[in-house]
């Protein structure tokens, strides 16, 4: 049996090595669907949940995106059906029209955050800038012992740093308060569900 097990276990390694090699792009995909199966055991959301949250992601940022293109700069988190608009909208009607598309996108859709500001797109050092800054409070979560950051989700735009997830207060204040003590956070946006 042990034999057996290891067998099937090279071949798992081989097969993937060989993809690796034929398929060079689909690595990650692979890689990244491996960290997603470690993800669900650890997410307080259920599997459905997630599933559902990916699928609003990619409708709305799919959506959005076939109607204005490059005149708008969009970031769709959803956490539990509850979804974040991030980014910049040329004017208040997009804006609008994006809250609407997000709204009609997913049954599980529950609540909004049109966060979007109105003006032009930012460019590629803010946007690295602001993804930098998400690390940064994403690697002092980690390092904390005053919050468990799994059950946390940290978004950066334009220096503003929002927290979803389902927490309990004690570490929603916590994950808050580590948030606005990082260098290069303007602000700190919490749209936590609350366990207690």
């Amino acid at each position: 049996m042990a034999a057996m097990s290891r067998r099937a276990a090279c071949a798992a390694v081989a097969g993937l090595s060989l993809a690796a090699i034929i398929l060079p792009g689909c690595v990650p995909v692979i890689v990244a669907g491996a960290a997603g199966a470690t993800m669900v055991a650890v997410d307080r959301r259920s599997t459905g949940a997630q599933v559902d949250d990916q699928a609003i992601e990619l409708k709305v940022e799919s959506d959005a995106g076939t109607r204005w293109g490059n005149d708008i700069h969009l970031n769709v988190t959803s956490y539990n059906g509850n979804v974040l608009l991030s980014g910049e909208a040329p004017n208040a009607q997009v804006k609008s029209e994006i809250e609407k598309i997000t709204r009609a996108s997913h049954a599980r859709v529950r609540k909004i955050y049109n966060e979007m500001v109105i003006g032009p797109t930012t460019d590629l050092g803010a946007r690295s800038n602001d993804s930098y800054v998400t690390s940064k409070v994403k690697t002092r979560m980690i390092e904390s012992e005053s919050v468990r950051s799994i059950y946390s989700k940290v978004v950066t735009e334009r220096s503003v740093v929002y927290l979803m997830g389902i927490v309990s207060r004690r570490d929603g204040d916590a994950a808050a308060q580590i948030a606005a003590t990082t260098d290069g956070v303007a602000r700190v946006v919490k749209l936590f569900e609350y366990t207690d």
